[in-house]
């Protein structure tokens, strides 16, 4: 089995298989485990071969989307690789500009967001010391 990821040295190849329609995430072999749940996390499923002791681990946009949504999926998952600081190369079958970049809007407005703060708590009244005044 070809592993693109370790034959271009980046940490995901996202590609359409050849003969299938089936859209790929290759990661390197000894991928951390973090890139595998990240790229679960964004919605595609892991694959092992041989089952019980990984020797090759990929990852696939779900068969049960239709052409178009794996696509999205697929395009949607490159910004937030690349925040979490991967290296990602997609194929240009695969790669919609537009698509990419509604995501990374996406993520920006995320981030830009400011979390819910819990209220401080309240504090009694403080009394400030007098002021000092020379002649």
């Amino acid at each position: 089995m070809a592993n693109l990821a370790d034959e271009y040295g980046t940490d995901v190849e996202i590609y359409i298989k050849a003969l299938t329609t089936t859209i790929h995430a290759d990661t390197p072999t000894g991928a951390p485990a973090g890139l595998h749940d990240l790229l679960e996390q964004l919605g595609l499923e892991r694959h092992e071969y041989p089952t019980g002791e990984p020797l090759y681990v990929w990852h696939t946009v779900p068969d049960h989307l239709g052409a178009e949504e794996q696509k999205h999926l697929a395009n949607r998952a490159i910004p937030a690789l690349l925040m979490a600081g991967y290296t990602v190369n997609c194929d240009p079958e695969v790669f919609d500009e537009a698509l990419y970049q509604q995501a990374v809007h996406r993520l920006q407005a995320r981030a830009a967001r400011p979390a819910p703060q819990q209220p401080a708590p309240a504090s009694p009244p403080s009394h400030s010391a007098p002021v000092r005044r020379t002649p």
